[in-house]
């Protein structure tokens, strides 16, 4: 495979030997219904589940595919074939080009190449996020991964062909699945829970679609533990709150039956977090998260009802609870907060920031770490290595970027809004600059090369040199022309970004509705290289047959292996 190198440097090529199956170019582009078809020539029985995977049972987890890597192996033989061959600076500048656009297909957000507005290539139509669900995806290996009306449905991005199911009853919750709009939605595997009462069962889901063997959860082990909650990395979590009841103090608290609650929770049960392997039951790892004086605001009976699901949004309001909680479970993060309690979780069961009170803190996954915040007085943030040791401090709440296309070390900004300053720091705390903040909002949208793409609440996007912070460029979104009511920004906000490396892609939503802005700008000079309009109406969207959806985009994007995809609750489509 090409290695990218520096303007100047020499090209150098790892040439692999090619084990990649031939690929048929003129394959047709799935459109049918989800459950078709299955890993193999096609012919399997639709409805036959996958074997378990018996060294995958073993682990716990099933094992990876190298799908991937076996197809960009074989691409950059080709382009180092040509380079040898014609010899021209012409065609290592197409090498160099060839190697960035593989190394993007790597890159959380990363896209093979945004030179062109957005064409259509194919079409899958089909729930996504059956039932009440939210429209949450995946992403495991190199495929998209929905959870649809008859299971989970594994999307090939290049051409929407169904890589693999896996049938699944009626009431299976997968996670961890997220938003679309996502920074990463990547997962090593997934962790289904199905069924009620005697029939409660989970099944372990890794890249291939290589399922474990159906695993009942008798009510004893709820009863012991707590009720199950799919968790990271192949994991069944399950939490109970610990100790005798007459442990809760409610102290001075109270709470209307409107949800309006005042005063202070004195005393209540600590609560035990235990992770275990989805497919064979093992423990491996547990935590108590001690009970904290807290106000009644943390102590709600809603908090109950997110428990037990893969739902990763809470809801603070309702009436006194002091036994409730609830989670929020990523990829990279468990973070668990209720009554008196608080607490943020590795993968691997490492506690991060034990010492954040309850409803004064936070932690933020930053992609390769983490920061903890306290929000108490002038926000103040702890900079965590992956493995949970402390890296650096800096002042303000922490922002990584969206996008980076990992050409340069990370970069953490500090939005410091009562001092009004923007700050970057390296991944360990060194301070690396310091600049007037010009409003609130900020966002840091992408890390591109030597540049830092931020915007404001006012709708400007701004390129600062990501050495010196000094400002670049400059695009004011309200200056541009929209279909909807004259203002391509106006009051709309940047709620996506995405990169090929050279060219930031923004995703805007305005409050007029209607189809997204989408907008290309170049990271180096902020020039436009093309955009659409947003805000057309749409009144109808089927991924299959177009309408007028067709004409814009209405869902989020997800780049899966360099390509880009639009997700909406009744399908998804890939772009070229």
């Amino acid at each position: 495979m090409a290695r990218d190198p520096a303007e100047g440097d020499a090209f150098v090529f790892d040439l692999v030997g090619d084990d990649a199956p031939a690929d048929d170019a003129s394959a047709t582009p799935a459109t049918g219904a989800p459950g078709t078809v299955h890993p193999g020539s096609g012919t399997e029985d639709p409805a036959a589940p996958s074997a378990p995977d018996e060294a995958a049972t073993d682990a716990g987890v099933p094992p990876p595919s190298d799908g991937r890597g076996r197809r960009r192996r074989l691409a950059a033989q080709l382009a180092a074939a040509l380079a040898i061959v014609l010899g021209t600076g012409l065609a290592v500048d197409g090498v160099r080009d060839h190697a960035r656009m593989e190394r993007m297909r790597d890159v959380p957000g990363g896209v093979a190449d945004l030179s062109q507005p957005l064409t259509q290539a194919w079409a899958w139509s089909g729930t996504v996020g059956p039932g009440e669900s939210s429209a949450d995806v995946a992403v495991l290996g190199d495929v998209l991964v929905v959870e649809s009306d008859d299971g989970l449905v594994a999307l090939d991005p290049a051409t929407g062909a169904v890589a693999w199911t896996v049938p699944l009853r009626a009431d299976a919750d997968c996670g961890p699945m997220v938003p679309p709009t996502s920074t990463d939605p990547s997962t090593p595997a997934l962790v289904c829970l199905q069924g009620t009462g005697a029939d409660r069962e989970v099944v372990a889901v890794g890249p291939g679609g290589a399922t474990s063997a159906s695993r009942p959860l008798p009510a004893a082990d709820a009863r012991r533990h707590g009720l199950p909650h799919t968790g990271p990395d192949g994991t069944l979590l399950r939490a109970l709150r610990v100790g005798p009841p007459s442990a809760v103090d409610p102290g001075d608290a109270r709470c209307t039956a409107a949800g309006e609650c005042a005063g202070t929770v004195e005393a209540g049960r600590d609560l035990v977090l235990r992770a275990e392997d989805a497919a064979t039951g093992a423990e491996r790892w547990r935590v108590t998260v001690p009970f904290r004086p807290v106000d009644a605001t943390q102590c709600t009976r809603t908090f109950a009802a997110s428990w037990g699901s893969s739902e990763t949004r809470l809801v603070i309001s309702g009436q006194l609870a002091p036994d409730a909680f609830g989670a929020g479970v990523t990829a990279d993060l468990v973070a668990v907060q209720g009554c008196g309690i608080q607490a943020a979780v590795t993968p691997h069961g490492t506690v991060l920031g034990p010492w954040t009170e309850p409803g004064r803190g936070g932690v933020t996954a930053l992609g390769t770490g983490y920061a903890v915040t306290r929000f108490d007085g002038l926000p103040r943030s702890v900079l965590l290595t992956a493995d949970g040791d402390v890296a650096g401090e800096i002042t303000g709440y922490p922002l990584a970027p969206r996008v980076a296309d990992g050409s340069r070390p990370a970069t953490v900004l500090g939005v410091d809004e009562p001092g009004r300053r923007l700050r970057a720091y390296d991944g360990d705390g060194t301070p690396r600059w310091d600049i007037a903040l010009q409003s609130g909002g900020q966002q840091f949208l992408a890390q591109v090369g030597d540049t830092a793409v931020v915007s404001t609440g006012a709708g400007t996007v701004r390129g600062l040199d990501l050495v010196t912070g000094a400002e670049r460029w400059s695009w004011d979104g309200a200056a541009e022309p929209s279909a909807a009511d004259g203002g391509y920004f106006g009051t709309a906000h940047v709620f996506q970004a995405l990169t090929d490396g050279e060219t930031v892609l923004l995703l805007t939503e305005g409050d007029s509705g209607g189809t997204h802005g989408l907008v290309a700008l170049d990271a180096g000079t902020g020039a436009v290289v093309w955009q659409r309009v947003g805000g057309a109406a749409v009144t109808t969207f089927d991924p299959a047959v177009g309408g007028s959806g067709e004409r814009g985009v209405v869902g989020g994007l997800v780049a899966v292996d360099g390509v880009l995809l639009e997700v909406t609750p009744r399908g998804v489509r890939g772009f070229q």
